[in-house]
C-alpha cells in the first residue's frame, strides 16, 4: 500500500525568507495525522503546497500518488480541502450548495442528488437542505462545508482548524465526523491549534518549527520521548506571582501556569513534594490540590517550539484579528 502523501526535502522560500526548509515525512493510507505548529512556523504554508495553492521552490510533493507540481489537476480530483472558515454560499440553500461543489468536481449528473442525499443525511442536515446557508450556524456551515469537499468521494481529506471557534457541542459532532469519515477509509491531513484534540483523534503527528519538523511520531510515543521529566501539578489558595517564586525550588527545571495550577517539571517528585509543603508555609498558603501528572502531548509541544498552548492559540486570533483589519 503506498502512502496517501510523501514528502521529501519540501522548500519553500518567499523572496530571501526560508518558510519551509527541507521538510520530510508520509501520511499513511487511512490514518488521520495531524500537523501543528505555532503561528509562522511553516504550518499553512505546507498546507498550502500539499494542496496545490503554491508551487515549493524545491522538493518532492506526491499526493494520492501523483505529483502535485506536475500533475496537479489529476491530484487536485482525488483530495477534498476544507478550509478554516466555511466557504459555502449564504444565498444559496444547503441542496444546492452540494449541488454546485459536484457540478465543479465533474460528478456525473446521474449521481449528484444520491450523493447530496446520503452526505446530508450524515451530517444531520437534510430536514434543513431548503435552508439557505445564510441562516446556519457557524457549526452547521462547517459540516456543510466539510460535506461538499466529500461530494466527489476523495480519498484524502485535509481540514485546516475543523473546530475554530465552535462552541461544545458542535466540536464534538466534527470530531464523531472526523473519526466516522476515517473508519470508511478516508485519509485524513488535520492542522489544529487545539493539542488535545489532536491526542484525540490522530495516529500521528507532526510539530513543525522554524520551518523545520520538530517532533513525528505516534501521541503516545512523542509523550514517552520527553518523561525524563517529572511533572507535579499544585494549586494553592491563591496564584498571583508565585511562578518565578516556584522556579526557585530545588530540582525545579521548569514551572507553567495554567489557570490556578502550576506544573512543576522537576528531576524527583518525592523530593519536591515536602519543599511545596515547606513553600506553602513560608509563603502564607494553602495547598488546595496536589498531583503527579505523565507528560501531554501540550508537553511535549512546549518542549519542541517552547511555547505553550495558550500562546499559539492567542497568536492565533490576533492574527485572524489583523487579517480581518487588513
Amino acid at each position: 500500500m503506498s502512502d496517501a502523501i510523501e514528502v521529501k526535502d519540501l522548500t519553500k522560500y518567499y523572496a530571501n525568507f526560508l518558510a519551509v526548509d527541507h521538510i520530510r515525512f508520509q501520511v499513511k493510507q487511512e490514518e488521520i495525522f495531524g500537523f501543528l505548529g505555532p503561528n509562522g512556523a511553516g504550518k499553512t504554508t505546507t498546507m498550502k503546497m500539499l494542496t496545490g495553492l503554491t508551487r515549493p521552490t524545491s522538493g518532492t510533493l506526491i499526493v494520492a500518488g501523483k505529483d502535485m507540481v506536475r500533475e496537479s489537476v489529476e491530484a487536485k480530483k482525488t483530495i477534498g480541502v476544507v478550509p478554516e472558515n466555511s466557504n459555502v454560499y449564504d444565498e444559496m440553500s444547503a441542496w444546492d450548495n452540494l449541488i454546485f461543489a459536484a457540478q465543479l468536481y465533474r460528478v456525473p449528473k446521474a449521481e449528484r442528488e444520491k450523493k447530496a442525499k446520503e452526505l446530508l443525511e450524515l451530517f444531520g442536515l437534510y430536514e434543513r437542505r431548503k435552508d439557505r446557508a445564510g441562516v446556519f450556524s457557524k457549526g452547521m456551515k462547517r459540516r456543510l462545508t466539510i460535506a461538499a469537499a466529500l461530494i466527489h468521494k476523495p480519498t484524502l481529506l485535509f481540514l485546516d482548524e475543523p473546530t475554530s471557534g465552535l462552541d461544545v457541542q458542535s466540536s464534538r459532532m466534527i470530531r464523531k465526523l472526523i473519526k466516522d469519515l476515517n473508519k470508511t477509509g478516508v485519509t485524513i491531513f488535520l492542522t489544529t491549534h487545539y493539542i488535545e484534540e489532536a491526542d484525540q483523534l490522530c495516529q500521528r503527528i507532526a510539530m513543525i518549527n522554524k520551518g523545520k519538523i520538530a517532533a513525528l511520531d505516534s501521541p503516545e510515543k512523542l509523550k514517552a520521548s520527553i518523561e525524563k521529566h517529572q511533572i507535579i501539578e499544585v494549586s494553592f489558595d491563591q496564584s498571583r506571582n508565585l511562578e518565578q517564586k516556584l522556579s526557585t525550588l530545588k530540582n525545579t527545571e521548569k514551572v507553567v501556569q495554567f489557570g490556578d495550577k502550576f506544573r512543576l517539571h522537576v528531576k524527583n517528585t518525592s523530593e519536591t513534594v515536602p519543599l511545596l509543603t515547606d513553600f506553602a508555609r513560608e509563603n502564607g498558603l494553602n495547598i488546595v490540590s496536589i498531583n503527579t501528572l505523565n507528560p501531554s502531548l501540550e508537553d511535549v509541544f512546549v518542549e519542541v517550539t517552547g511555547l505553550s498552548a495558550e500562546i499559539m492559540a492567542t497568536e492565533k486570533e490576533q492574527g485572524k484579528k489583523a487579517a480581518n483589519l487588513g
